[in-house]
């Protein structure tokens, strides 16, 4: 076999690189495979390439995946992102204990380009980005079979998902940043280069051009195709590549076009959670009818034998695991006042009185039991509705319908007329949440907030809601009068965003990518308030 030399990155980004070189793989008879030759016989068998496919999705998931050396309880594929993403933001309030593995992303301590945060998300958007460069290397782009079709889209779909997570969290928002430094853009075009001269980071606007790129071709390829994933929803469908691009969109301001995509993603996709569904702990099938897209979790998965390192130890108040032992996972108490009697959602949460309207007889005593607090999330049921169990293999959502709804209110707000898009947000919350909820605004950006605020509490806990928050700068409100966040260390008001909010690219990537090194995100750590922030008044965040 060929021995090849060169450099690679030290995190997961140096498997990225391996995907462009012209190395030779080993058939189980000991001939050797080119990668001209690996395109014919995928074009001979294109179900050949349907494994490396399943090998992307299976990512999302997988333990221990992004710092082998160490298998942290918080590296647990996507849903430990997920976690990081909404513990870094305004609404999740936790416990400084050792049980709480998300910690740091609360305190700020994630701040440092050596801390666990930011290595696991680094790191495992790359791995998965570097499986999808391999299967876009092996299909030919003008492909006429429908099934390579089919497969390409889901490499360039979940690519551009890849990307835009990363773009969000080492820049700020796309507006106002376009020429900024995002990440290094690594595809199988450019991996050799990369490979032997490092690769420097690439602007905002040039990763967010990529990323379009990959979803317009993935809608392109999907609407050619009459192969379709069927009820298997690990794997993206039309919709979804819609949905993907409504978010970008929405992200780049694209009004109209967001505003179109969230439609036609809408029209393809199941009805919302109905109020009878939505009141009562659930968020576990991947099968029920508002989810477009999801990580679908098998017993046998080592995330799941494992016992704790998982989401639902994490999340779930009512299954075994982290939460059930003090790490609980609660609301800011000053959007859970925010939320009206009348709205189902209030009862995700138990209230002041450790009471919630969604919860039967068995639950109360479960949550009673474990000595669950006042305002601890009851929104995630069980695996299969069993409580106190440690078989945690409730599947985890990517993408429910819902929020393309709120997507399209904000769009149509903003492209085409004020009350066009209250009346959307009106007509979804009336039919869905809050028979009696009436929104008058008619400013754009009291508009925006108000969808915002639907859904930080619509996808709390999902990791949807912060990436818009960091794009409409609401500003930080932790500290208050009768916070639950209890230890100073939390209390935390900010103009803006916090100064946590653009991560620091990790050391071991900083030390063997020499494009990178002088050229990473500045160490906001000068620029952390002293905490607790007194009440009434805000530090500066970072816009």
């Amino acid at each position: 076999m060929k021995d090849i030399k060169f450099k690679i990155f030290a995190s997961a980004l140096a498997s990225v690189l391996l995907v462009g070189c012209n190395d030779l793989d080993t058939e189980p008879l000991g001939a050797v495979v080119t990668s001209d030759q690996k395109e014919e016989v995928v074009k001979n068998d294109p179900e050949m390439v349907s494994a490396s496919v399943t090998g992307i999705t299976a990512m999302f998931s997988v333990y221990g995946n992004a710092i082998p050396t160490s298998f942290g309880h918080d590296d647990f594929g996507y849903g430990s992102i997920m976690l990081n993403l909404d513990s870094r933001g305004t609404d999740m309030v936790g416990l400084d204990i050792n049980y709480n593995w998300f910690t740091r992303s609360m305190t700020f301590e994630d701040l440092f380009f050596n801390y666990r945060p930011t290595n696991i998300l680094w790191r495992t958007m790359y791995n998965q980005i570097y499986t999808a460069n391999g299967v876009v290397s092996t299909i030919d782009p003008a492909t006429e079979d429908s099934s390579l079709k089919y497969y390409l889209a889901q490499a360039l779909s979940i690519r551009a998902f890849d990307y835009f997570v990363l773009a969000q969290m080492y820049q700020h928002t796309y507006k106002g940043n376009e020429s900024k430094p995002c990440v290094p853009l690594i595809t199988n075009e450019n991996a050799n280069e990369a490979a032997a001269n490092g690769c420097a980071r690439s602007t905002v606007q040039e990763v967010y051009d990529q990323i379009m790129s990959d979803l317009n071709k993935a809608v392109s390829l999907l609407e050619a195709t009459d192969k379709t994933r069927g009820t298997d929803k690990r794997y993206i469908s039309k919709e979804v590549a819609y949905g993907l691009r409504a978010r970008v969109n929405l992200t780049m301001q694209n009004w109209t076009a967001a505003a179109e995509d969230a439609q036609k993603a809408i029209s393809g996709s199941g009805a919302p959670y109905s109020r009878e569904e939505a009141g009562a702990p659930g968020f576990t099938e991947s099968s029920d009818h508002s989810w477009m897209w999801a990580i679908i979790i098998a017993e046998t998965d080592r995330v799941v034998t494992s016992g704790i390192v998982n989401f639902p130890s994490h999340m779930g108040s009512l299954d075994y695991g982290y939460a059930s032992v003090g790490s609980w996972r609660m609301i800011n108490k000053k959007l859970y006042n925010e939320i009206p009697d009348t709205d189902v959602r209030k009862g995700w949460w138990l209230d002041a009185n450790k009471h919630s309207d969604n919860l039967n007889e068995a639950q109360v005593a479960q949550a009673t039991k474990y000595g669950c607090p006042a305002y601890t999330q009851m929104k995630y049921g069980p695996y299969k509705g069993v409580m106190a169990q440690s078989t945690n293999a409730s599947d985890i959502p990517l993408m429910r319908v819902e929020e393309m709804y709120f997507i399209e209110a904000e769009a149509v707000a903003a492209s085409q007329n004020v009350a066009a898009g209250v009346q959307l947000l009106n007509d979804f919350m009336k039919r869905y949440r809050q028979p009696d909820y009436n929104c008058v605004l008619t400013d754009l950006r009291a508009v925006q907030l108000e969808v915002l605020k639907q859904m930080r509490i619509e996808f709390w806990g999902e990791g949807i809601a912060f990436p818009t928050a960091k794009r409409l700068k609401p500003g930080v409100i932790q500290n208050y009068e009768g916070t639950n966040y209890i230890e100073d260390i939390f209390k935390i008001n900010c103009e803006g965003v916090k100064p946590n909010w653009a991560l620091v690219i990790p050391k071991d990537e900083v030390d063997s990518n020499i494009a990178l090194q002088g050229k990473n995100n500045p160490d906001p750590s000068g620029s952390i308030p002293t905490r607790p922030t007194p009440i009434g008044t805000y530090a500066p965040g970072n816009n």
